[in-house]
């Protein structure tokens, strides 16, 4: 069997699965008290940047630090991977063997669609949220970058529903592909926000963004998706 890591991504001590395979990491391990996790601050690294780039600080440092892996994935210590939709205990949790089996005939599993509504769309449902102006820069940004994702782009903003979370399951290869285009667009919007002239919830705004332009990468490689239910185990209820 292939070598699969699922990666918890927390920023307190909860409870957490006892599985094969499932590995918390400490999001912001610069910021806080030790857990007891591996921590995102070791190696390559932007740890310190958590309250920006929320979960991308552990996806950057998997990305950085991680070299032994076949397939990677994210989970949160509060959302996980369901086998039954209608249980969401702990020993109900994708297991690691599962996971192989469906990723023999799929590119990536994601979360079940956000859907949104009639009239609600991944644009405009951003635009009620966050400002504007930003996921307009990331569109010029990549479409400068990468043109060959201009329709895609366009494609997402029209759609009334989305893969949320940030949560996926994938091959390493594909993982280290969406990271490495993911961060070299960031890296141009930095330059363009000024993150002081935003409150405490619109400056998590890499975190926010990622959530759409994962959607993107996904549609614009044609990925073969498998979707599995997400359940917050901290609410007992489905998403």
């Amino acid at each position: 069997m292939k070598n699969i890591k699922i990666y918890i991504a927390t920023h307190k001590k909860a409870k957490l699965p006892k599985m094969d395979g499932y590995i918390p990491i400490q999001v912001g391990s610069d910021l806080h008290e030790d857990l007891g996790y591996i921590k995102d601050n070791t190696g390559d690294n932007i740890s310190r940047r958590n309250p920006n780039f929320c979960e991308l600080t552990a996806l950057y440092w998997i990305w950085k630090n991680e070299k032994d892996t076949d397939i990677i994935g994210l989970s949160h210590y509060r959302r996980y991977f369901f086998n039954n939709k209608k249980n969401n205990d702990f020993d109900n949790i994708l297991s690691i063997e599962k996971i192989d089996k469906i990723l023999e005939k799929k590119d990536i599993i994601l979360p079940k669609k956000l859907k949104f509504g009639r009239k609600k769309t991944v644009k405009s449902q951003y635009y009620e949220s966050h400002h504007t102006n930003d996921l307009l820069k990331c569109m010029e940004i990549s479409d400068k970058l990468y043109p060959n994702y201009s329709k895609s782009f366009r494609k997402v903003l029209k759609r009334k529903y989305l893969y949320a979370f940030n949560m996926f399951i994938m091959k390493k290869e594909d993982f280290d592909s969406y990271m490495e285009w993911l961060f070299s667009i960031f890296s141009e919007l930095e330059k363009e926000i000024d993150l002081e002239k935003y409150d405490s919830y619109n400056q998590r705004v890499f975190g926010f963004l990622s959530e759409r332009l994962f959607n993107v990468w996904v549609l614009n490689n044609k990925l073969k998706i498998k979707e599995i239910t997400v359940s917050n185990i901290d609410e007992n209820a489905i998403i």
